[in-house]
């Protein structure tokens, strides 16, 4: 069966989610990601510090996440830093989740929380 098309997307959305969830599917390069939201701009040398994976396989990983616009590079003289674009997660969840749907969800939160507070 197949879904009729949003009429709010475009192929190029379609495109940049498709390499976006690629890149978050691998649980390496979760842990990357995580690695460079704890400590902004490591080198390739310095991500791969404690880890079993090689140079190539890091860089390898790199490219992925880089092509899903999740990691940006800098270079500083001759060391090429890596850092973590939260942006691309930000607009993940604008497709399926509505502002309507948000606020539900804050209201189901407030109750919940109100339920677990008051005495038995």
């Amino acid at each position: 069966m197949e879904l009729p098309d949003s009429p709010t997307t475009t192929e190029a959305d379609d495109a940049a989610l498709d390499r976006l969830l690629r890149a978050l599917g691998d649980a390496t390069r979760r842990r990357l990601l995580d690695r460079l939201r704890d400590a902004p701009g490591l080198t390739l040398t310095a991500l791969g510090d404690g880890s079993a994976l090689t140079r190539q396989a890091i860089s390898k990983h790199l490219a992925v996440l880089a092509a899903a616009d999740l990691v940006v590079t800098v270079w500083r003289g001759r060391e090429k830093l890596h850092y973590l674009n939260p942006v691309p997660l930000q607009a993940l969840p604008t497709r399926w989740v509505t502002t309507s749907a948000r606020a539900h969800s804050a209201a189901l939160l407030a109750l919940q929380q109100a339920l677990a507070d008051e005495p038995r």
